[in-house]
This record gives C-alpha cells, structure tokens and sequence, in this order.
C-alpha cells in the first residue's frame, strides 16, 4: 500500500468509526433501549448490522494500516517483520470472522 493510499484509508475509516459513534450516542440519548431485548432487537436490526459490519471494517482497516506503519518503521529485520505483520493479520481476520459470527448467530 502507498503512503497516499494508506493515508486516504486511515482518514476514511476514521471519519466512518466517528460518524457510527456520534450516531449510536446520538441514538441512545433521544432513545435510548429501556430493556436488553429492546437493545438487542435494535442491534440485530438490519440497518444497525450493516453499520455494525462497516464500523468494524472501518476499524480493522484502520488498525491493519496503523500497526502495520508503526512495524514497518521500528522493526528492522525482514523476517521479524513479516512475522509479525503475518500474525496482526490472522489476528484481524480472526477478529473479523468473530464480529461476523456475533451478527449472523445473533440474528436467529
């Protein structure tokens, strides 16, 4: 990824991550879920799944390019590296795989 590319997705996500927030904080202070299954029922809505699924991708993305510049500048050794650049990735994948899991298995 290019330094231009790389700025661009980190602004992006950023203002996607603060826009989903101020919304759902925006939310629950006009609104805000009266029981855990008014809650619930709120989050496995199909609009708040989908802004659930962007936030996290938002976020992931945001954390791949941050962590990954921050290894790139301070860790050296090649192989050091790509190991640790392989293990940040399995693990936002396998965090990905989970947020994936908590909205489908939480719709029914």
């Amino acid at each position: 990824m290019t330094g231009l590319r790389a700025w661009l997705v980190q602004r992006v996500s950023a203002v996607c991550m603060l826009l989903i927030t101020l919304f759902v904080l925006v939310h629950f202070l006009v609104d805000p879920p009266r029981s855990y299954l008014a809650w619930h029922d709120w989050m496995m809505s199909p609009g708040i799944s989908v802004l659930t699924l962007v936030f996290f991708a938002a976020l992931f993305s945001h954390m791949w390019v941050g962590v990954r510049d921050v290894v790139m500048d301070y860790i050296h050794p090649t192989a050091y590296r790509v190991l640790v650049l392989a293990v940040l990735g399995i693990s936002l994948v396998a965090m990905a795989g989970w947020v994936l899991r908590i909205v489908l298995i939480g719709r029914g």
